[in-house]
C-alpha cells in the first residue's frame, strides 16, 4: 500500500505564502506521476500542479506564476510553494500519485488525506 502524507497547510492573509509537502511511503516500486489537487467548498476537485508521467509540469491557469511545484525524487516527496495567495485559493489541498507497488501490478491512483489552506484577512 502506498501512503501519501501532506503537511504545511494553514491560515494565511492574502498576498502571503505557504509551502506544502507530500511524502510518499509504503510499498512503492515506481511513482509515475505526482502532484497536487484542491477542492473548495461546493466545487469539484481540480488539478493545481503536477509532474506528469512524461513531459513538463502541469499547472492550472489560475496559479501560473504564483505556485511552483518541486520534488525530491530520492525522498519521494513533492512540494508546492504557494506565493501571492488569494482568497480564492482557499481549499483542501490533496496530494496525488500514480504508482506501482510492485512491477507486475497495474498503476493505481493514490490520494493523501488533504490539508486545509485558508486565505483570509
Amino acid at each position: 500500500q502506498v501512503q501519501l502524507v501532506e503537511s504545511g497547510g494553514g491560515l494565511v492573509e492574502p498576498g502571503g505564502s505557504l509551502r506544502l509537502s507530500c511524502a510518499a511511503s509504503g510499498r512503492i516500486f515506481r511513482i509515475d506521476a505526482m502532484g497536487w489537487y484542491r477542492q473548495a467548498p461546493g466545487k469539484q476537485r481540480e488539478l493545481v500542479a503536477r509532474f506528469p508521467t512524461a513531459g513538463s509540469t502541469d499547472y492550472t491557469d489560475s496559479v501560473k506564476g504564483r505556485f511552483t511545484i518541486s520534488r525530491d525524487i530520492a525522498k519521494k516527496t513533492v512540494y508546492l510553494q504557494m506565493n501571492s495567495l488569494k482568497v480564492e485559493d482557499t481549499a483542501v489541498y490533496y496530494c496525488n500519485a500514480d504508482a506501482l507497488e510492485v512491477w507486475w501490478t497495474p498503476i493505481r491512483t493514490y490520494w493523501g488525506q488533504g490539508t486545509q489552506v485558508t486565505v483570509s484577512s
